[in-house]
């Protein structure tokens, strides 16, 4: 069955309902219309999840990664794939019960459902080598937050600033902040309206404060904000009259407790929340994320998905629009998230996500089996509905408004009231507003093993061995360690005439505890050009190395980049922080004129910008961008130039089959024509022959010339009706050769489309490096300078880095 196709996911076969059985014809659903987003609606049984699972499989072998939000445990089966099919494959996934309700030991079980599955899989054309490409074209992992039965992830990321483009946009940002507050509210149990909650603009505030300013927040600094906010008043009143400080102690103690909670370390530990790295691995191959959360407290679950779900608009929200499908959100039960009545800090997400992420490419598919806990005004943004037998006839009135609303009135009410009602197991009502008709289907038989929902234990089987990255990194230590070296409580003077500059304190510490160390400073711009790949680059550096001794240069590459704009340089140190004296090196004002020249060589000779080039698709990494993500960027452009290739040889290779289509059924009517014909003259010569004999035998004793008249005619009819006879040959073959024409020409596209699949493969394609160096006429040195640098001590006495 040819249902690999670019671009389209093989969801299953058309579904006669009045014969009640399943028909030859392939359901091919475009992925581009998932941009429109879809809802899938059915009870426990309905095969809900069974639609779901295939479609994600079918993204994943498209290469198009997945957040799969999974409530029930149900979803995490996606790891379940045995491309040899074999029994012991199956065999640790069967449990006890399992085989002793089915009367076989667990050995005989697995057999009977490594079998089953391939006999399943062959039934819609599928086995195991699809299977194994589904395994090679994307990665699974299992993220189980609050817990480390699968792999952790720190919420707390969730805290940092979200991007320019977000706190660029008023209402976006301000959703954002509200979101963040009411999650870490519900997580509280603390029921806070926005409005009205003193807790609520009390955080909302905090958040405001340091994002606006671009800087992340922790939780204990949001606890040391709530007892002293870096504010004076809220609005126009008083901190103090809005929400005394006794009671914000009260409060803060209350956050601190959920931080000292043995429970909420689970919360601290893993990969950070973000939406980048559940969609891509490290080497920008597409990810199927599953987020386990059956074994949450539903306002554990409430904090965890809204955070999740203000992490990926912000991640959204800086990529570039595009019309193809970039990735996948799957909620497989929404109930809870977006309620027709109330407010829940998921809702306004959703919401958001439902009117914007189609410019973007992401696609949200949205499961339930409630369809009276759905709010429809925000579902009339799906474009596509799969709809499965209903439990009542509540939920299929319910479901029905529903339906109507969201197809604008291009459905018939009688026709899908009854639809619905003949419903059986694993079929579903499909209507696509980007297709003429709804059709009704049968889903297809899914190539992950359905073991059922997953415990906890079972999930840390399946993710043994696997391991993320920390929550984070510790900074740095500098390679200075003054100790013993002489302190002074002011800063030493520069030499006349050379700039000074100090780096900025970011983290909490008492000032006494902050000593600044000296180094050299270079600011400037580098500008690189190339006509050739059209690249014009100009890069602000801002870089400090440290001052050793007279007899030693200046050593700018084993200095660093600041990490800092130049905005961000201060004139004044902090209050109370101590200083190491200057070494001799940096108290001569003639040194800095040749740090200049070292600096100036250092990055003409050793600081090129290094790119990479995509020769099949002509693109060039950005500045600062990493391998993994120009892959990621790439695979993105690779399936927007691939569905508009595909476009084309629709359009072209359309006109061509409508073309023959019209042709063969003109052809077969032409053969019916043609028979109908013969048969009708085979009657009238069988009439014309038979009334002559008797006319000439049996009504005179001799042949009058009148029969012999008959008698030729008759004759001549049997010759037509040969020659006719030879007509519906020549139109059967007619028939025939159009038939041909027509699978030649499938196959002719066939090829043009596996040139296209082959010829943009990003994740494989080998890179060019592009090494560009600037011109000396292209570095501009604004300042070579003095710059302090501040350090405080660690647990064990190293100086570590606070700008960072």
């Amino acid at each position: 069955m040819d249902f690999e196709k670019l671009g389209a996911f093989y969801l299953g076969k058309a579904y006669d309902l009045e014969e009640n059985k399943r028909r030859d014809e392939l359901v091919l659903y475009d992925s581009k219309d998932l941009t429109t987003h879809a809802v899938i609606v059915g009870m426990t049984g309905s095969g809900k999840t069974g639609l779901g699972v295939g479609l994600i499989e079918e993204a994943a072998i498209d290469k198009i990664p997945v957040i799969a939000i999974d409530p029930k445990g149900d979803l995490a089966n996606l790891m379940l794939t045995f491309p040899d099919l074999r029994p012991e494959d199956f065999r640790p996934w069967i449990g006890v019960e399992e085989a002793a309700t089915s009367g076989k030991s667990a050995d005989a079980l697995a057999e009977s459902k490594a079998e089953l599955w391939r006999k399943g899989l062959a039934a819609w054309g599928q086995d195991g080598e699809r299977i194994r490409r589904l395994r090679e074209t994307a990665d699974f992992a299992v993220y189980t937050p609050g817990s480390t039965a699968g792999l952790p992830i720190s919420v707390l990321r969730g805290f940092d600033a979200p991007p320019a483009a977000v706190r660029g946009d008023a209402e976006l940002y301000a959703e954002r902040v509200s979101a963040t507050a009411t999650s870490l509210l519900a997580l509280l149990q603390v029921d806070a309206d926005p409005l009205t909650s003193r807790e609520h603009i009390l955080l909302s505030n905090l958040l405001t404060h340091a994002w606006d300013a671009g800087r992340n927040l922790d939780l204990a600094a949001l606890i040391a904000g709530v007892q002293q906010p870096p504010f004076e008043k809220v609005g126009v009143l008083s901190v103090d009259a809005v929400f005394p400080p006794k009671d914000r102690l009260g409060f803060a103690m209350r956050i601190n407790n959920l931080l000292a909670s043995p429970a909420f370390q689970a919360w601290t530990v893993g990969e950070p929340l973000a939406a980048d790295r559940l969609l891509y691995t490290e080497t920008g191959k597409p990810r199927v994320s599953v987020l386990s959360i059956a074994h949450l407290t539903d306002a554990e679950r409430m904090f965890f998905v809204s955070m999740l779900l203000a992490d990926l608009i912000g991640w959204m929200r800086s990529q570039p629009g595009t019309g193809s499908l970039r990735a996948i959100l799957y909620i497989d039960e929404l109930f809870g998230y977006m309620p027709p009545v109330a407010n829940p800090a998921s809702k306004q997400l959703l919401l958001t996500l439902l009117k914007q992420a189609r410019a973007f490419g992401v696609g949200l598919v949205l499961a339930t089996q409630n369809p009276v806990d759905l709010d429809y005004k925000g579902l009339s943004n799906a474009g596509t509905w799969f709809v499965g037998r209903l439990q009542t006839e509540r939920d299929k009135l319910r479901l029905v408004e529903g339906l109507l609303g969201a197809a604008g009135g291009s459905l018939d009410k009688a026709t899908i009231e009854r639809t619905l009602s003949s419903l059986g197991k694993r079929v579903f009502l499909l209507h696509n507003v980007h297709e003429s008709a709804p059709v009704v289907f049968e889903t297809r038989w899914v190539l992950s093993y359905l073991a059922g929902p997953m415990t906890r234990e079972q999930i840390r089987t399946l993710m043994a061995g696997r391991s993320t990255p920390a929550a984070t990194a510790p900074a740095a230590a500098s390679p200075v360690s003054p100790t013993g070296a002489k302190l002074l409580a002011h800063a030493p003077a520069a030499p006349a005439g050379v700039p000074q500059y100090f780096l900025p304190v970011r983290k909490a510490i008492d000032p006494a505890a902050v000593v600044y160390l000296p180094r050299a400073l270079g600011l400037g711009d580098v500008t690189y050009d190339n006509a050739r790949h059209d690249i014009h680059e100009q890069h602000r550096f801002l870089r400090i190395a440290p001052i050793t001794d007279d007899a030693v240069p200046l050593d700018w590459e084993h200095g660093e980049p600041a990490g800092l704009d130049a905005d961000e340089l201060e004139q004044e140190p902090l209050p109370g922080a101590r200083f190491q004296d200057l070494p001799s090196a940096a108290s001569d004002a003639k040194n800095y004129g040749a740090w200049s020249k070292l600096l100036q060589s250092y990055l003409r000779a050793d600081r090129p910008l290094t790119l990479l080039r995509s020769t099949s698709l002509k693109l060039v990494s950005k500045p600062d961008e990493t391998e993994r993500d120009f892959r990621i960027r790439l695979q993105g452009a690779a399936r927007e130039k691939r569905d508009a290739e595909v476009e084309k040889l629709r359009q072209k290779y359309g006109s061509k089959v409508a073309t023959l289509d019209d042709r063969i059924r003109r052809a077969e009517q032409a053969v019916e024509r043609e028979q109908e014909q013969a048969k009708q003259r085979g009657l009238d010569t069988a009439v014309s022959v038979g009334s002559a004999l008797l006319g000439a035998f049996l009504g005179r004793k001799r042949m009058s010339r009148t029969s012999a008249t008959r008698i030729g005619s008759a004759v001549r009819s049997v010759g037509r009706a040969t020659r006719e006879a030879g007509d519906i040959g020549r139109a059967k073959e007619n028939v025939d050769a159009l038939l041909r024409s027509r699978a030649d020409l499938e196959a002719e596209l066939e090829r043009e489309i596996q040139t296209i699949d082959s010829a943009y493969d990003a994740q494989a394609e080998s890179l060019e490096e592009l090494s560009i160096r600037p011109k000396s006429t292209g570095i501009q040195l604004h300042a070579v300078g003095l710059a302090w640098a501040p350090h405080g001590r660690d647990d064990i006495g190293i100086l570590e880095p606070l700008w960072k």
